[in-house]
């Protein structure tokens, strides 16, 4: 259901963007950590609106206690749902970067 909110959302803000324009096409940018993976957006995008969306899925960055900063070891990602790790250490780092949706561009007629 919370893919709805986050597709509405999406939908408002290319709208209010667009200024009332044709929109061809937005690119969005999706962190590999975001509520919704990059792969769904895309779909649900495809079933609901009338221009072409182009998403790009984003790298996540961590920090670590142990002074690891890099890229998370992903154990698990569903549907709202990401369990990862520190690939050095096993414990759960803060997120730096990678959980964002970004409205990058809008393409219009």
């Amino acid at each position: 259901m919370h893919e709805t909110i986050i597709i509405n959302n999406i939908l408002k803000e290319v709208k209010r963007k667009a200024k009332g324009k044709k929109i061809k096409s937005i690119t969005l940018e999706v962190g590999e950590l975001a509520h919704l993976p990059a792969d769904e957006l895309k779909e649900v995008l495809k079933a609901t609106a009338d221009f072409e969306a182009i998403v790009k899925p984003v790298n996540a960055k961590v920090k670590c206690s142990c002074g690891y900063v890099g890229a998370p070891r992903i154990l698990a990602h569903e549907h709202d749902f990401v369990l990862f790790e520190c690939p050095k250490c096993k414990a759960t780092p803060k997120i730096v970067s990678g959980e964002e949706i970004i409205l990058k561009s809008i393409k219009t007629a």
